[in-house]
């Protein structure tokens, strides 16, 4: 399994990618290991500010459906268009062309509480 050093993970494994005030979320490659193939991501929140670990849409999978939980609050920017037509790159490039959305944090400070790649490795027992 992949998991680059330069991303932030949390608790229920999403990924984050900082840049200034913004970031791109999107679930790991444990997740979308253990959900399986994935046939549909719902995000309805674009426009909307969502709090930290408040739920900002769904990922369907094959067998289940799980909630997807905001990594640190701000507003949903945007929705990765390319995943309505293609949900599979969820699977083959999570931390790619398979990122769910963009957000503008609101209290940036909060991603000095997401993992590191080692808390998340240790978190999962890799």
């Amino acid at each position: 399994m992949n998991f680059p050093a330069d991303l932030k993970y949390t608790k229920d494994h999403e990924w984050v990618k900082i840049t200034g005030d913004e970031a791109l979320v999107g679930i790991t490659d444990f997740a979308q290991h253990e959900l399986g193939d994935i046939v549909y991501v719902d995000v309805n929140t674009v426009g909307e500010s969502v709090e930290k670990e408040a739920v900002f849409g769904t990922v369907e999978a094959v067998k289940t459906v799980s909630d997807l939980f905001m990594p640190v609050s701000g507003e949903v920017l945007e929705v990765n268009k390319d995943i309505d037509a293609a949900p599979e790159s969820v699977n083959t490039d999570p931390y790619g062309k398979g990122w769910l959305i963009k957000i503008k944090m609101s209290n940036p400070s909060e991603a000095e509480q997401l993992l590191s790649v080692e808390d998340y490795k240790k978190l999962i027992g890799v």
